[in-house]
This record gives structure tokens, C-alpha cells and sequence, in this order.
């Protein structure tokens, strides 16, 4: 058994959880987010909390015990307070600009580059280069940012520019060593 999975999901006050056949939808301040269950793991409320166990504890399915009780615990957090990141944009030129649903990025390239912003989330640009996305749903949060991250990644050998996370540290490596003429 998980000891992650194990632990009860406590609801804070305004969260609304219902379980319908495999789905399982959390309701909140901020929005809803549903979320399919595989067969053999069981979601209940008990106590304003969310219990999950598994049907058969003998069976293949206690690797998941753990993932639903986090993806659970994620929704409720998400639908209360929400999540954030913040990326910053280090380089010569490089700027964003928030215009509508787009997210414009000059990043070195010959060409200014776009990004959709995905429906829920919310796109902050502060100073022209950092970036701060926020919304209620944790995966497509941190996926957007991810995202906009690989599209230029910061260097590790010369001046380290490109788009890193807040905070990120990046090893610069040694570069090539001259060889020594005989």
C-alpha cells in the first residue's frame, strides 16, 4: 500500500467533490476540473475528506494508489488557490508581449514567434522578460510553461541566455579545450 495514497484528502470550505461512475469532478472557487478513474481504485468523502483505497489490495494496481490520491489532492488545491510559474527571458533582445490570446515572443529568431494561450490560463508579462502564467489546472500550467521553456532553453556554454524557470540554476560547462600543438 502507498503511504501517499493512504492519507485522506482534507476539503477546505467552498470545494465541492462528486463522484460520478469512473470520473471524479472538484468543484472550487476558482473553477472545475474533472478527472477519469481507472477501474479497481475506490474515491469516496467521508468527514470532508477524500478516502481512496484500492478494491483488491493484492492486486497491479497499488502503483496507481498514490498517483490518484496527488492528482486529487492537485484539483483541490487548483480549484482553491490555484498555481503559478514564472519564467524568465535572459538574452540580448529577447522580449514577450501578452497580445489578446497570444503570447509573442522575440527570441532571437528572424521572425517574432506566437504562442496560443491554452483556455483557463492566465499570461502575465512584467519588465518585457519574465513571464507569469498562472490558472487553476496544474498540468496544463506547468505543460505551457514547459512549452514556451523549450523553446529556447538556456545555454550551458557560453552566456547562458535562452528561457529558464524562476529560480533555475544552469551549470555552465567548460567548453572544448584547445589542443596543445606537438
Amino acid at each position: 500500500m502507498s503511504r501517499i495514497g493512504k492519507l485522506p484528502v482534507p476539503l477546505p470550505k467552498g470545494v465541492e467533490v462528486k463522484i460520478v461512475e469512473n470520473q471524479i469532478i472538484v468543484k472550487g472557487p476558482k473553477g472545475t476540473l474533472q478527472q477519469t478513474i481507472i477501474p479497481g481504485i475506490q474515491v469516496r468523502v467521508e468527514n470532508e475528506q477524500v478516502v481512496i483505497s484500492l478494491q483488491d489490495p493484492e492486486s497491479n494496481l497499488g502503483r496507481f494508489h498514490g498517483l490518484y490520491r496527488s492528482l486529487i489532492n492537485n484539483m483541490v488545491i487548483g480549484t482553491t488557490k490555484g498555481f503559478e510559474e514564472k519564467l524568465e527571458m535572459i538574452g540580448v533582445g529577447y522580449r514577450a508581449a501578452v497580445q489578446g490570446d497570444q503570447l509573442d515572443l522575440q527570441i532571437g529568431r528572424s521572425h517574432p514567434t506566437k504562442r496560443t494561450i491554452p483556455q483557463g490560463l492566465t499570461v502575465k508579462v512584467e519588465k518585457n522578460t519574465l513571464i507569469q502564467i498562472t490558472g487553476f489546472d496544474k498540468h496544463l500550467v506547468g505543460q505551457f510553461a514547459a512549452d514556451i521553456r523549450s523553446m529556447r532553453p538556456p545555454e550551458n556554454y557560453s552566456d547562458q541566455k535562452g528561457i529558464r524557470y524562476s529560480g533555475e540554476r544552469v551549470r555552465k560547462k567548460a567548453g572544448k579545450a584547445a589542443s596543445a600543438k606537438k
